[in-house]
């Protein structure tokens, strides 16, 4: 059998020293049974070769210190996706520790010959797979089944932003845009056999802050992604082109914590959105954010090792901040204070409401949110440790690229240009309560997230 999945999605990190053997599946960024390239590849080469795969999960404990609530939607996700690879015929593993050594013992043990892994640009994930490659005789494959353009095929430098990667991108759109193949019964021999997973005891195991609450609004998994897309297409997406930055209209897609979660396919949503709503001014609108914007993140986070720190920042944004450095801050809080939302601010107050409730914050917001941090702590540096650390903590889509970038934009003029210089803030872009005003009714907002605070 031929390997149809297109070789621009797929990088050998590492030859095997084993001359045959079963194949197996490292899922961890893309969660999800059905439109998957890795999956997908994975099931190529394990046919290829005549032997049987299977899908593993390695569940690491207090991940970068993620919530009940983000393990929570990850876990709810994981239990339907098992159930999916079950039908296909497809065992599904659940291990439980450091990544890297549990994911080589799994492999010496069933004599695993190739392991495929999602790509991944973010520097832990990275660690995992050289640290598994030093310790296992299984070979590695890395497939990019996040973005539509594979990010290591669409550009092999840190991009300046936006206006450098799109046309990259709409060069190879087209070709990449595949129809995913259908997911057929994978025939199976040993020595892999189907497990009956305790997800109680790897709620246990995991070990979570429950203080921040898990959100019920949002159901996880990916038959519910797929439900919240055709709701927002068929209910929403009108309207999507004109309102979209108007956070007290109900117009996002919600999608963003399933894209995180990889529990839907963004290669999925945008042969939907081009089948339905082709030209009009709404797809134009989402589709930049939803490709151009969200590879741009990887883009920034694969090639730049500072993503999230200072030291990331373009050489003009750095120098302005330190020249700024020193400036009187009118007001400056602590952690805590942005935690509790205890600033003078009432819309920075409901916005971080929004986000401590829900899980999520819109995302207008999230760009005032973020630079208003700056403005009112003591250095940069704070700054973006306290909104990634936010950030992190309490949206569903905590510790993305999208999340982290977000905030080096908001803070550190990563992917914008210079502005007019002014106290504080140097020529990073400022936002301002009284621009909020002009944007939207600010009163609507605050009454809604405030209320019962």
């Amino acid at each position: 059998m031929c390997i149809m999945v297109r070789k621009e999605r797929v990088q050998q990190l590492k030859k095997s020293n084993l001359k045959n053997g079963p194949v197996i599946y490292w899922m961890s960024r893309d969660q999800r049974a059905h439109d998957n390239w890795a999956l997908q590849f994975a099931r190529e080469l394990s046919a290829s070769l005549n032997q049987s795969m299977a899908v593993v999960f390695c569940l690491s404990p207090g991940f970068q210190s993620a919530t009940l609530r983000q393990y929570n939607f990850m876990l709810k996700g994981l239990q339907e996706c098992a159930k999916d690879l079950e039908k296909m015929q497809i065992p599904f593993y659940l291990l439980r520790g450091e990544p890297a050594s549990e994911l080589a013992k799994f492999s010496e043990s069933m004599g695993v010959s190739e392991v495929v892994t999602d790509f991944d640009p973010l520097r832990i994930k990275k660690k995992w797979k050289d640290e598994f490659m030093q310790l296992a005789q299984a070979g590695l494959y890395e497939v990019d089944a996040h973005n539509i353009v594979p990010c290591r095929f669409v550009s092999q430098k840190c991009e300046f932003g936006a206006y450098t990667l799109r046309p990259k991108i709409k060069r190879n759109l087209e070709t990449f845009l595949d129809e995913f193949p259908t997911g057929k019964i994978q025939k199976q021999t040993a020595p892999f056999s189907f497990q009956e997973i305790n997800w109680d005891e790897a709620y246990k195991f995991v070990s979570a802050d429950s203080a921040v609450n898990i959100v019920d609004w949002i159901k996880p998994g990916q038959a519910a992604a797929g439900a919240m897309l055709s709701a927002f297409l068929e209910k929403k997406f009108d309207a999507y082109s004109q309102k979209r930055n108007d956070p007290t209209e109900d117009v996002t897609s919600n999608l963003s914590p399933y894209l995180h979660f990889g529990q839907i396919s963004a290669q999925r949503i945008t042969l939907e959105i081009l089948v339905k709503h082709s030209h009009s001014e709404s797809a134009e609108a989402f589709l930049e954010e939803l490709i151009v914007r969200r590879e741009l993140s990887d883009n920034y986070c694969f090639y730049n090792p500072y993503y999230d720190s200072f030291e990331g920042f373009p050489e003009w944004a750095r120098k302005t901040l330190n020249e700024h450095r020193n400036d009187e801050r009118e007001y400056t809080y602590s952690f805590a204070e942005f935690e509790n939302a205890q600033t003078h601010d009432r819309l920075w107050n409901a916005a971080q409401q929004e986000v401590v409730r829900t899980g999520k914050m819109h995302g207008y917001m999230r760009m005032y949110w973020a630079k208003k941090i700056l403005e009112w702590t003591k250095s940069p540096e704070e700054a973006l440790d306290f909104s990634i650390r936010l950030n992190d903590r309490y949206q569903l889509d905590g510790r993305d690229p999208n999340g982290y970038v977000g905030c080096a934009w908001s803070v550190g003029g990563v992917h914008d240009r210079a502005w007019a210089n002014r106290p504080v803030f140097g020529k990073i872009r400022y936002m301002n309560y009284q621009g909020c005003k002009r944007k939207f009714n600010v009163e609507r907002y605050m009454e809604k997230w405030l209320k019962d605070s």
